[in-house]
């Protein structure tokens, strides 16, 4: 319940925080979603397979997985600020580090391990659980959209921005720019001080312990379907992320096309992420979840089975954009809905890590299989047939609050 003083103190701040979460949002997304553009220039300079390059960023999004619950505890606890402050810190060293990565261990390290947990205490999950202890529940799918959107703005922009600058001052000096970009969330940052556990009201869903909400979390099912289903979108994102660019290259395209694809992902995911905001906040979301997951399987089918063209790859690119984190918006309200907004960057956290599994496989396997094989064919299909088996796991998820919540709706 939040007091008159509270309202009072936390309204007229949430302009400046919608504001300031979205340009974090924003910044710390980007230079993850280029990592793709590096594949090629750092494999040739060093002489590395496909499958050490990828494994350094299946590594990156394992730990930014294994990292995003520990960063929602501390935020939680301590403050957004504060976790966000470390993760510029591990981020910025990350990318410094990866300029000069002789070796293997060096680039796991480097790429994999510190940016990953650089990425997962900065990145827009502690944005979104910001959102959602600011606004109105009325407001949150509609918010969630918005800080999410960012995000895809932040791949729309950094794609271009990447290949241009690895082309005119070489993919050393464009880790240094990033780096750079990376150190403003901090100030970006102060506006978010907020932490969710803040005085309450004794005897009210806030007053919950944290050990109290995961037990109630991974004991209610349609937390764990939700938790599995999302394993699904991280395992296609990664792997188009990384792998699309060199794809396109494979098929004798282009190679700049593969910044532009992925910039058109970001631009259309904007839309895509808008427009689930909207429709999660006024129609079932596990329902739209199985049909975001089934779109993405068609349009993969789609795409492997016709000739492989510029205007083949843009629409593709498109389409998936659209479907690309418009997952985030009704996967997030989900768990707003069901266990409420005072440890939503924890349990969100918990989520995140099952999509980040999958974004290790995706991302590892693409690697793999393609070295074994010389061929990106397995890994589509797999993808068409994670993306079905997502849609039916999402369908019979019930959105409704769990049995603690709705007695004191109640009361």
């Amino acid at each position: 319940m939040t007091t008159a003083s509270d309202a009072g103190r936390t309204g007229p701040n949430i302009p400046l925080i919608i504001i300031c979460g979205c340009l974090i949002a924003l910044i710390s997304f980007g230079p993850r979603s280029a990592m793709g553009l590096f594949f090629q220039p750092m494999t040739e300079a060093r002489d590395w397979s496909r499958e050490l390059f990828a494994l350094a960023i299946a590594i990156q999004n394992l730990m930014w997985g294994f990292g995003q619950p520990l960063a929602g505890m501390m935020a939680d606890r301590y403050g957004t600020w504060k976790a966000m402050t470390l993760g510029t810190v591990l981020y910025a060293i990350g990318l410094l580090l990866m300029i000069d990565a002789q070796s293997a261990v060096a680039l796991h390290v480097s790429a994999g391990i510190l940016i990953g947990l650089g990425i997962a205490f900065s990145s827009f999950s502690l944005v979104l659980a910001a959102f959602g202890r600011t606004v109105t529940p009325a407001q949150r799918s509609l918010a969630f959209g918005i800080g999410t959107a960012s995000g895809s703005l932040g791949q729309f922009l950094f794609a271009p921005l990447g290949a241009t600058l690895i082309e005119h001052i070489g993919w050393q000096d464009t880790l240094i720019v990033f780096a750079g970009l990376i150190a403003t969330i901090p100030l970006l940052a102060i506006a978010l001080r907020g932490k969710s556990d803040a005085p309450v009201a004794a005897g009210t869903a806030s007053d919950q312990n944290l050990k109290a909400a995961m037990a109630e979390a991974f004991g209610t099912r349609g937390f764990l379907l939700l938790t599995l289903g999302f394993f699904v979108c991280g395992f296609h994102v990664a792997f188009i992320t990384v792998h699309l660019p060199p794809f396109i290259a494979d098929v004798g395209l282009d190679p700049g096309l593969g910044g532009w694809a992925i910039a058109i992902i970001g631009l259309c995911n904007v839309a895509g992420s808008l427009a689930a905001g909207y429709i999660g906040g006024r129609y079932s979301k596990p329902i739209f979840l199985s049909l975001i997951y089934l779109g993405r399987s068609i349009a993969i089918f789609t795409f492997i089975m016709l000739p492989i063209t510029p205007a083949s790859v843009l629409i593709f690119s498109g389409v998936m954009g659209l479907l690309w984190l418009s997952t985030v918006p009704p996967t997030s309200g989900l768990v707003a809905v069901m266990f409420g907004p005072r440890y939503m960057a924890t349990l969100f956290g918990f989520v995140f890590l099952s999509h980040q599994v999958g974004a290790f496989l995706g991302v590892w396997l693409g690697g793999k299989l393609y070295d074994e094989t010389g061929s990106y064919d397995p890994i589509w299909w797999c993808g068409i047939v994670l993306g079905i088996a997502a849609a039916v796991i999402h369908w019979p998820i019930q959105e409704k609050p769990v049995p603690r919540l709705a007695q004191e709706a109640a009361e």
